[in-house]
């Protein structure tokens, strides 16, 4: 049996015991709380810092330029001497030995609308460089028309070239009165009150153009 001494000392040294075990526990629990949140806040507070700098800055912030669009204005362009139209385009297929390369020819009659007037042809490996060479070609042909106070012309007149043949006649109040592209180049020449006839079957623009323009050149004052 033991003693009420004995009891006594038993007693504090299960007291100490528990004691010292309740503060291994608190201070895991801590220490566990700690490790676990310091990273969470460090780790979530740079993101959040960068995602605003990166919302709030855009491109134009970061590289140190003008954001798009910003007050840029472009001087309007100017309208050229002439007007053109293109009024056939065709693409031509070459066979060679890799295999076929494609080129352009583009028809365009360019004009003032004062009198002035021109037919031209140009070639090449796109469009852009063959209407180029066209309008280039024009302005080397180009010619002035002989019309009347009225906008038309003195007399008749009529003209073949190649494969097309044009007949132009004055006509007081009609206007233009042309199709194809002989209207295209009386048009742009400024030429009205005409009536005009295409005797030949043929449906090539370029000579038929080129025929309404060596026409428009042979004529005189009456």
């Amino acid at each position: 049996m033991t003693t009420p001494v004995e009891k006594e000392i038993i007693q504090e040294v299960a007291d100490v015991i528990v004691t010292s075990e309740s503060v291994v526990e608190e201070e895991v629990e801590t220490a566990t709380t700690s490790e676990i949140e310091a990273p969470t806040e460090s780790v979530g507070a740079e993101p959040a810092a960068k995602t605003v700098i990166a919302r709030g800055g855009g491109r134009g912030a970061i590289r140190g330029r003008s954001p798009r669009g910003g007050n840029r204005s472009r001087a309007p362009r100017e309208r050229g001497e002439f007007e053109q139209v293109t009024i056939d385009a065709r693409r031509v297929a070459r066979v060679m030995a890799g295999g076929r390369r494609f080129n352009f020819s583009l028809v365009v009659v360019i004009g003032d609308k004062k009198g002035r007037v021109g037919v031209g042809l140009g070639k090449g490996i796109d469009t852009a460089l063959a209407i180029d060479k066209a309008v280039r070609d024009a302005k080397r042909h180009l010619i002035t028309v002989l019309r009347t106070k009225s906008g038309s012309i003195p007399h008749q007149v009529s003209t073949k070239y190649a494969s097309s043949t044009v007949e132009i006649i004055p006509s007081k109040g009609r206007g233009l009165v042309a199709g194809s592209a002989v209207r295209t180049v009386l048009d742009l020449a400024g030429v009205t009150d005409v009536v005009t006839k295409i005797h030949t079957r043929s449906k090539n623009k370029l000579t038929i153009a080129r025929a309404t323009v060596e026409a428009l050149a042979k004529l005189r004052a009456s």
